[in-house]
């Protein structure tokens, strides 16, 4: 999760969301990444989806089943789906998301009976850090 809170933060120090993702394939980091959509002019250009779409360069594969995401707030309704048809195998998240959030929030994408695939969730690993990042953000920006 420190990876990830680090890219957050870098995330934080381009005008962007502070959120950032690691994806870890049998205990090696193969990818990181942080939010980019402004950047980018890329809506999707999530943390999550910038990093699965770098594991999958790295592995060569478009399933990344054994992988791990570590990500530093709850994921949303898109990057829960790009989750489940990746195969990601554990998601570990930091900050819970009531707002936009849709693993234990919002759609709750994971629960629902015509999901492909449903990953093992680990919640609140660095939540306070995480948690402080974005307050600061929107803090600065209020």
């Amino acid at each position: 999760m420190r990876l990830a809170l680090d890219e957050a933060a870098a995330a934080a120090r381009a005008g962007a969301v502070p959120v950032g993702a690691v994806v870890v394939h049998e205990g090696q980091v193969v990818a990181a990444a942080h939010n980019g959509p402004r950047d980018s002019h890329d809506p999707t250009a999530h943390a999550e989806i910038l990093a699965i779409r770098a594991a999958a360069r790295a592995l060569g594969q478009d399933r990344l089943d054994g992988c791990d995401l570590w990500v530093t707030l709850e994921p949303c309704a898109m990057c829960a789906g790009a989750i489940v048809h990746a195969r990601i195998a554990r998601v570990y998240y930091a900050a819970p998301d009531p707002k936009g959030g849709a693993v234990e929030h919002g759609a709750r994408v994971f629960d629902q009976p015509t999901a492909l695939h449903r990953p093992e969730v680990y919640a609140g690993l660095g939540e306070a850090e995480a948690a402080e990042q974005l307050r600061a953000f929107f803090r600065e920006r209020r």
